[in-house]
């Protein structure tokens, strides 16, 4: 029968320790000195053993049934809750989380939910009860697995880095004497197919150019959509632009590899400073969204906290309202479109891929292209795009250019565009 909390108070220590069974294992223990201890019996292999669970009244009859069940739910796992107790502090889950609360200040906070959501659905209830130092590689690669098995394999990627991180945290610790488990688990797992965006040809941009000045959206952020496909950035890049990374002097946008994640502001996605040559049409737009946020510290503020940047689904939402469906365009579709018609035009495949920051494509040493190479190339390239798209949007015919650098390039003088 089991025990209720009149029976605990009420029991009486005698000459020899006495044991009040409440059932499943958990009993209490009543010291001839008067001492109430909880236990809980089990087996785990051949051996019995013992659990303690605390002392009453300090852990009342419906906590020590709590304590009993998780020993019970870790035994089902083939856990043994001694051990567990012994290495407790240093569980994967445990040290996950110490690596999360370092990592979480850093990250912005919408973003930070979704890692720890993600280790809590996929990966706390595989390994997270496992000695950290103890985890073997088969034992992430069946957890992976799971995940992989769902065919969500965006969310495989993620989840592999984030472990990843995290043993290369409690190695750092000293919690892990072994080799990071996840290395090279990559090649047993498949692997996402590269996502290609959707993007307009050039020979859409002057239907394009239409929509975006009958849309009924804001202006800042129509010249958001403007700037967007004058400069290549990443919408992220974009979006987080700070007026003091801008020199319309020298007509020059240096975009830093970092930016303050508490506030929201994310950097270049290579980690690595960018420099983008404004052409004058750049410039102008610049000039007009001084108007509008010249006072503040970001380009594009948010309406409702002038200290973080507008949403990411910004241009986006404001492709939707020009008629474009998520499978016609998107925001960082306007890389493609432009890369594909410079490439057309003659301009070198190096450049176009050093004005989008992209890795080199015959990679030795994995570095990025440094932030002046090929300036003079990239500013008449710049240039050249903006005066294309303003023949385009104006009724003229594009601009071809089939190779040869420019005169100014030849002389060896970079192209500026006019104040």
């Amino acid at each position: 029968m089991p025990l209720s909390d009149t029976a605990v108070r009420a029991a009486k220590p005698s000459e020899r320790p006495v044991k009040l069974f409440d059932g499943r294992g958990l009993f209490l223990l009543v010291t001839p000195a008067g001492g109430k201890l909880w236990r809980f019996k089990y087996r785990f292999g051949d051996k019995e053993k013992l659990l303690a669970l605390g002392k009453y009244p300090d852990i009342t009859l419906k906590e020590a049934r709590v304590r009993s069940d998780d020993a019970r739910k870790l035994l089902a796992h083939a856990i043994d809750p001694g051990e567990q107790r012994r290495v407790g502090e240093n569980t994967f889950e445990v040290v996950a989380r110490r690596w999360y609360a370092l990592q979480k200040a850093s990250l912005v906070e919408s973003f930070a939910i979704k890692v720890i959501r993600s280790l809590e659905a996929d990966a706390f209830p595989t390994i997270g009860a496992r000695p950290i130092n103890d985890i073997k590689p088969p034992e992430v690669l069946a957890m992976l697995r799971k995940v992989e098995a769902r065919g969500a394999l965006e969310t495989l990627k993620r989840v592999r880095q984030r472990v990843a991180d995290v043993f290369t945290f409690a190695i750092a610790e000293g919690l892990r004497e072994d080799v990071n488990p996840v290395t090279g688990l990559e090649k047993a797992l498949k692997s996402a197919k590269a996502e290609h965006r959707p993007s307009l040809h050039a020979r859409q941009l002057p239907e394009f150019f239409i929509r975006l000045d009958a849309a009924r959206i804001s202006r800042p952020v129509k010249l958001a959509v403007r700037l967007s496909l004058l400069t290549f950035l990443r919408p992220g890049e974009l979006r987080c632009a700070r007026w003091e990374e801008i020199d319309l002097g020298t007509a020059t946008w240096s975009v830093p590899g970092e930016r303050d994640r508490t506030r929201g502001l994310v950097g270049m996605k290579m980690k690595e400073d960018h420099l983008v040559p404004l052409s004058t049409q750049a410039v102008r737009v610049l000039r007009e969204l001084q108007s509008y946020s010249g006072d503040a510290d970001l380009v594009f503020p948010n309406r409702n906290d002038s200290m973080r940047p507008i949403s990411d689904g910004t241009v986006n939402s404001a492709l939707r309202a020009m008629g474009y469906s998520a499978a016609e365009a998107c925001g960082h579709g306007f890389r493609a479109t432009a890369a594909s018609a410079l490439a057309e035009m003659g301009f070198r495949r190096e450049v176009i891929d050093c004005q989008l920051s992209h890795r080199e494509r015959n990679v030795v040493l994995g570095a990025y292209v440094h932030l002046a190479e090929y300036l003079d190339e990239r500013r008449h390239m710049m240039q050249h795009w903006g005066d294309h798209l303003d023949k385009l949007e104006h009724g003229g015919e594009s601009i071809p250019w089939k190779g040869g650098a420019s005169e100014e390039v030849k002389a060896g003088r970079p192209t500026r565009p006019r104040p």
